[in-house]
């Protein structure tokens, strides 16, 4: 799950969105699941509570599995897998697999 994080750029590769792409807004690393923003949008119809008040549809986006998106490079553009080095510091890094280039 570490190889996609908050804010990068993704592609769908599987499922009804397939072939679109955005940002990752949040991530549930225990799930394996992330959510993308304009992506798997659900809509949940809230009552109105008080007299007066309208009902209303809300939009809003839904968890995707991790196993059906790509990371896209920074650098080249193009999806990739997401390869690992380890740094001077001993922490790892996310590299892309194709120009090699730190993510």
């Amino acid at each position: 799950m570490a190889a996609i994080k908050q804010g990068d750029t993704i592609l769908i590769i599987a499922g009804d969105d397939k072939g679109r792409t955005g940002k990752v807004i949040k991530t549930s690393p225990l799930k394996d699941k992330i959510q993308v923003e304009g992506i798997n949008i659900q809509k949940k119809h809230h009552r109105p509570k008080k007299e007066g008040e309208k009902g209303q549809v809300i939009e809003k986006p839904g968890f995707i599995s991790v196993s059906n998106v790509k990371l896209i490079c920074p650098k080249c553009g193009k999806p990739v897998k997401v390869g690992h080095i380890e740094a001077g510091d001993k922490k790892k890094k996310r590299i892309c697999k194709k120009c090699k280039a730190i993510i």
